[in-house]
């Protein structure tokens, strides 16, 4: 257990530091010399910086400081930890590593540096630390007043900073920002699903039982079969009962699961949809888990 334990300890440290180089690689080797900005707590940090000409390197670790004090008091002492370390290394990377100003294009400054930004956020997070405390007060708020989504959350406050960028730097700079945050923001979403996003399928069939065997024996996926009742479908109402399979598969094996089922039964009834994570059962592991 302690081998296990320190196996994943050193692999979060090297999940955070690469993040924390390649956070900085997209602030100084793309963003700082155009004035662009991200949004969230980055964002903020940088239109100040842009405003008052305050170092970027002191405004992070100033502004995230109380998003890790709330993520301390309800998300744990080892997230704070890991955070705070992951923001300091942020803010001593950019003050005392020297990065080349890539390019003068303002497009591809845009889209590559909000690349490596959501790349090093990403990164930090499967580390299990922040680089930008948003998702932290956005879930805080969410927990508080649960007609409010945490995405709903972010895209309030991201408004916000985007206008404020366009009254103080310009219209044309607070729209390539976006952009900019926009690119991170995929690339943040596709390190921590991947390309292989967990998708929970539903099957409804009257070959139960052979799709089950297909999906245990050949396929060697997990599966629960759920007792049910028909109710109502293209043949009226029913109340003959039969059995429903719920497994969990990653993108891409959803196609070739799809086809599989439609040679035993064409007219299964077969829903999916994405799911976060899943753990134990017979569930086929992601890059970096």
């Amino acid at each position: 257990m302690q081998g296990i334990t320190k196996r994943s300890l050193v692999k979060d440290a090297v999940l955070i530091t690469a993040g924390i180089f390649s956070a900085a690689l997209g602030l100084k080797g793309f963003l700082l010399s155009s004035h662009f900005i991200d949004g969230g707590v980055t964002g903020i940090s940088m239109l100040l910086a842009s405003i008052f000409h305050v170092p970027l390197a002191v405004l992070i670790p100033i502004i995230n400081f109380p998003f890790i004090i709330m993520g301390y008091r309800q998300i744990g002492k080892a997230f704070a930890f890991k955070s705070t370390a992951a923001i300091t290394g942020l803010a001593l990377c950019l003050a005392l590593v020297e990065f080349p100003d890539v390019t003068p294009d303002l497009l591809l400054t845009s889209v590559f540096g909000g690349f490596f930004i959501g790349a090093g956020i990403g990164l930090a997070m499967r580390g299990g630390a922040v680089l930008d405390g948003t998702e932290v007060a956005a879930l805080l708020v969410s927990r508080r007043n649960s007609s409010v989504r945490v995405g709903d959350v972010i895209l309030g406050m991201n408004i916000f900073i985007f206008a404020t960028a366009a009254y103080f730097l310009g219209v044309d700079i607070a729209l390539y920002s976006m952009l900019t945050y926009f690119t991170a923001s995929k690339t943040v979403d596709f390190l921590i699903h991947g390309i292989e996003e967990y998708t929970a399928i539903w099957i409804v069939s009257d070959h139960h039982e052979e799709i089950r065997e297909l999906l245990t024996d050949k396929l060697h996926k997990g599966v629960t079969v759920l007792n049910s009742e028909k109710g109502f479908g293209k043949r009226g109402a029913q109340t003959e009962a039969t059995k429903v399979l719920y497994s969990v598969v990653t993108r891409l094996e959803v196609s070739r699961l799809r086809d599989a089922i439609a040679e035993i039964d064409p007219l299964a009834f077969i829903v999916q949809h994405g799911i976060d994570d899943a753990r134990g059962g017979i569930v086929k592991g992601r890059p970096l888990h």
